[in-house]
């Protein structure tokens, strides 16, 4: 299932411990909480916030099932790996949610103001869902 991206060394086999998966979960959680008090005066820091949420959860799903993400290229590759680990009707968010790592990246790097109130607002709106659908996986399949 991931044979490419091990091969490819994108990955790697790990064996996480559940306390360190629901780490993973809170610190999703209170990137969610902090992009909240952000957003108000710093869209550019709170869809940067908002953003790592989704990236911690996706950290904590990939960990649960037995993965890290290789060092270099990390947030790359965990969204690699999710789109293979998570059901086809996911592929979207998840195409999404790279498109928006690379919007971070110039918002944080390259361009003071580039990020809009809506885009803030949207991309704060999907990561409280998705922190939620991801702890629902995770219980559900009892890894955390």
């Amino acid at each position: 299932m991931y044979e490419e991206l091990l091969r490819t060394g994108r990955i790697h086999p790990q064996r996480v411990s559940k306390p360190e998966i629901r780490r993973a979960l809170q610190r999703a959680d209170r990137d969610l909480k902090t992009a909240i008090q952000i957003m108000a005066t710093d869209c550019d820091w709170g869809f940067a916030v908002a953003y790592n949420a989704i990236l911690q959860a996706s950290r904590a799903y990939m960990f649960a099932q037995g993965y890290r993400p290789a060092g270099t290229e990390g947030h790359k590759n965990t969204f690699a790996f999710l789109l293979i680990a998570l059901e086809e009707k996911y592929r979207d968010l998840i195409t999404y949610f790279d498109r928006m790592r690379n919007k971070r990246n110039q918002a944080i790097y390259d361009v003071a103001g580039l990020i809009t109130e809506t885009e803030a607002e949207q991309i704060l709106s999907q990561a409280r869902k998705y922190v939620a659908l991801i702890r629902s996986l995770l219980k559900k399949s009892r890894k955390i």
